[in-house]
């Protein structure tokens, strides 16, 4: 595990040609806790002016180093020497919330249990979730009145009642706003200041919120076992290796709380983007549901998902505006070196997406609303391999990738269908970065339901 040291990691050792890495520790005790969670693309920024690509600092009481920009992701990320690790840092910092989830769990164990999982993915699976994922969002539009409109937090009840319904087979009912406030007290735990439990604050509440998860899934698992369900409940309980080796009840526990939280939290913030930046730029709004309304239908068939060319460049530009999960948190597990840097074993380091995808050596006017960078003629993504990363890489990367992306495109499409929607002029946007970014007064958009 890191150590909190006052001259950061220890040095590089002699003759062996690489540099020590540079740093300071801020704050004694607190070091840059506050700075690098509550604005984090400020902290980065200065620190890559001061620094470079590779530094320490100390937040949470332990020393972590920087690696920022797309070639530092790739050492660490393609991990081609197995020297970082998943799971330390993550422990460290959700192990009690999200306990042993897929990316928890590391090398031939995370390998073991992703070969097991992606049988839920198929496209004979995900097109089930297309068709089971449908009416449910059909029915939560249907409750959006026009006006003003919290965007975040409708989304998120959607989301999350599209998640139970697709993967459990069954929609939550009186049990949605308790198992949802249980997600949201998990994930929020994860940057608690106070790492034990004391009553009313974030660890205690996520404590709280797990345990409520795990009851509500354990008491599932005997019918999901005993039935033949089309749900990814029914698909993890059923999944097997192929020598045999299938998941015990703790396992699929854990992967389901996993892909839960996963599943609504990071699409709500996706689609939360995507409608604010369609509000604030009405042509492209405009643009998307020419392609919508062309396909004639008002729900998407899985083959439909990649005739939405529009919709599919304004998700792509908001994942890097505002990739969902903006920093990755690794450790190593040997010495290794990154872009000629010592980093002794047992350093937990964390890589940056947001920055990487606003770095100007890369994007054209990388603040800017811009999502024909990613069009076939321009295409600015590929000017770095890892250029743009809101799903991750290597083996660590989003399994759920394409799942996230045929949710984002389903619930656009209705609502691009069912309402126009604007902001109020001069809004601005404003994000809460203590766990995932959100909009820290919701999102309200003006709705105008289509006729």
């Amino acid at each position: 595990m890191s150590t909190f040291l006052a001259d950061g990691p220890a040095a590089a050792p002699a003759g062996s040609g690489l540099r020590s890495i540079p740093g300071n520790r801020g704050l004694p005790w607190i070091g840059e806790t506050f700075e690098s969670m509550h604005h984090p693309m400020e902290w980065a920024t200065r620190r890559y002016e001061n620094f470079g690509p590779v530094s320490w600092t100390t937040s949470f009481g332990i020393t972590t180093v920087s690696m920022l920009g797309p070639d530092a992701f790739d050492t660490v990320m393609m991990n081609r020497d197995k020297h970082f690790a998943s799971g330390p840092f993550w422990n460290f910092l959700i192990g009690p919330f999200f306990h042993r989830g897929l990316m928890l769990l590391d090398f031939d164990e995370h390998l073991f249990h992703k070969r097991i999982m992606q049988q839920a993915f198929t496209k004979t699976r995900l097109t089930s979730y297309l068709d089971a994922m449908n009416p449910t969002i059909d029915a939560a539009m249907d409750q959006w009145s026009e006006g003003d409109l919290r965007a975040f937090p409708a989304i998120k009840q959607m989301t999350l009642d599209v998640a139970t319904r697709t993967f459990m087979g069954a929609a939550l009912g009186g049990d949605s706003d308790r198992v949802n406030r249980a997600f949201i007290d998990c994930v929020r735990a994860g940057t608690a200041y106070v790492r034990f439990r004391v009553p009313g604050l974030r660890w205690s509440r996520g404590l709280t919120g797990r345990r409520v998860l795990e009851d509500m899934l354990r008491k599932e698992i005997p019918a999901k076992r005993a039935g033949n369900g089309d749900d990814l409940f029914s698909a993890l309980c059923h999944a097997k290796s192929e020598d045999g080796h299938s998941f015990s009840d703790d396992d699929v526990v854990n992967h389901m709380i996993f892909l839960l939280m996963a599943a609504h939290d990071t699409t709500t913030i996706t689609m939360s983007m995507m409608m604010f930046y369609l509000a604030k730029h009405p042509e492209w709004q405009a643009k998307c549901r020419a392609e919508s309304l062309a396909l004639g239908k008002s729900s998407l068939d899985y083959d439909d998902l990649d005739n939405l060319v529009s919709l599919d460049l304004v998700m792509k530009e908001s994942l890097r505006l505002v990739p969902p999960v903006g920093s990755i948190p690794r450790a190593t597990v040997a010495d290794t070196e990154v872009m000629g840097y010592f980093i002794p074993a047992g350093t937990f380091v964390s890589v940056m997406p947001d920055f990487t995808h606003h770095m100007p050596q890369y994007w054209n006017e990388p603040r800017k609303f811009d999502p024909e960078r990613f069009s076939a003629e321009r295409r600015e993504d590929k000017v770095h391999k890892h250029a743009w990363v809101p799903f991750g890489a290597g083996a660590h990367k989003c399994i759920g990738q394409h799942f996230g992306g045929m949710q984002v495109k389903a619930v656009m499409h209705k609502m691009l269908q069912n309402f126009e929607w604007s902001i109020e002029p001069g809004y601005r946007l404003r994000l809460d970065h203590t766990s995932l970014p959100r909009p820290k007064d919701g999102l309200h958009v003006c709705l105008h339901r289509r006729s």
